[in-house]
C-alpha cells in the first residue's frame, strides 16, 4: 500500500494525534505522564517549534503544534521514540507502542484554531475522566498560570491584548460544550486519505487494503458496508482506498 504523502499547511500549525498501537495505554501513572511533557519539551528545544495545546489521555495524545521549520515528522518521531525507549524499559516489555504513522490536519483558519484548541481540553470531558478545569495533564492548565508546558501567548492573544482579559475571555470560551458523534475529529466534517486508510485498517484488522480487490463479490459488499459505517470517509476516498469501483459502493450506500 503506498503511502499518502502529508498536506503542508500554510500557517504550519497542524493537529496531531499520537495512539497507541491497538489503542493500548501509554500511560500508567504519574511518572509516565511527566515523563512525556520533559520529551515534549527537550524536542522544543531540539526542533524550535511552539505547543499551542495539548491533552495526555491514558491511549493516545492530541497536540497542536506551531511547527515554525517545518519538520513535523521528526518532531513526532523523536518524541515517540525517545518516549518510546523509556515506557518499554520500565515495564519490561518490546516493540512498538505507538501506531505506525501518527495523524495530522493542517490548521489553516482562526475560527478552526479556536475551536481545536477547546476541543483538545475538552477531551477528559466527553470521556468521563475529569473536569477540563481540573485535569492534571492537560494544557488547560497552563492558560490558567498554574503550570508552564504550552506556548500560550498567541492564543491568549486572540482573546484580549490584556492578559487577565484573555484568560477571562479563554475560560469563557472553552466552557461552552462541543456537541458531536465523530469522537476522533469531531471538529471537522472528513477526514483525510492517510487518516482514512488508518482507520479503515484499525476496522478491518487488515493491513493491506488493496488486498480487498481480490474478495468475492458477496465479502467485498461486506467489507464496504462496514467502512461506510465509519463517520467523516466519503465514497470517493473509499475507491481510491481499496481500488473497489465507485458504483458498487454507490450501490451498497443505497442498501444501508
Amino acid at each position: 500500500m503506498p503511502r499518502y504523502s502529508r498536506k503542508k499547511s500554510a500557517t504550519n500549525i497542524y493537529h496531531v494525534i499520537l495512539r497507541g498501537i491497538n489503542h493500548q495505554e501509554i500511560f500508567y501513572d504519574t511518572q509516565d505522564y511527566q515523563k512525556f511533557l520533559k520529551e515534549i519539551n527537550h524536542t522544543k528545544e531540539e526542533y524550535q517549534y511552539e505547543l499551542y495545546a495539548f491533552v495526555l489521555m491514558n491511549n493516545h495524545v492530541h497536540l497542536l503544534i506551531y511547527d515554525k521549520k517545518q519538520c513535523l515528522s521528526n518532531i513526532i518521531h523523536n518524541l515517540a521514540i525517545r518516549y518510546s525507549l523509556y515506557f518499554n524499559k520500565k515495564y519490561k516489555r518490546c516493540g512498538h507502542l505507538f501506531q505506525n504513522r501518527f495523524l495530522s490536519k493542517e490548521v489553516e483558519s482562526e475560527s478552526y484554531l479556536l475551536n481545536l484548541q477547546r476541543y483538545i481540553h475538552q477531551n477528559p470531558v466527553k470521556e468521563k475522566i475529569g473536569k477540563i478545569e481540573t485535569y492534571q495533564w492537560s494544557s488547560y492548565q497552563d492558560y490558567i498560570g498554574r503550570t508552564k508546558n504550552a506556548d500560550t501567548e498567541f492564543i491568549l492573544a486572540l482573546f484580549h491584548k490584556e492578559k487577565k482579559q484573555a484568560i477571562k475571555l479563554f475560560k469563557k470560551f472553552n466552557d461552552i460544550f462541543i456537541k458531536s458523534n465523530d469522537i476522533e475529529y469531531e471538529i471537522r466534517k472528513f477526514y483525510t486519505d492517510e487518516e482514512a486508510i488508518q482507520i479503515i485498517q484499525q476496522v478491518l484488522k487488515e493491513e493491506n487494503l488493496m488486498d480487498i480487490q481480490n474478495y468475492n463479490k458477496t465479502i467485498q459488499k461486506q467489507v464496504v458496508k462496514k467502512i461506510l459505517t465509519i463517520q467523516g470517509i466519503r465514497i470517493s476516498q473509499i475507491e481510491r482506498i481499496i481500488g473497489i469501483n465507485r458504483k458498487m459502493i454507490q450501490r451498497v450506500a443505497k442498501e444501508n
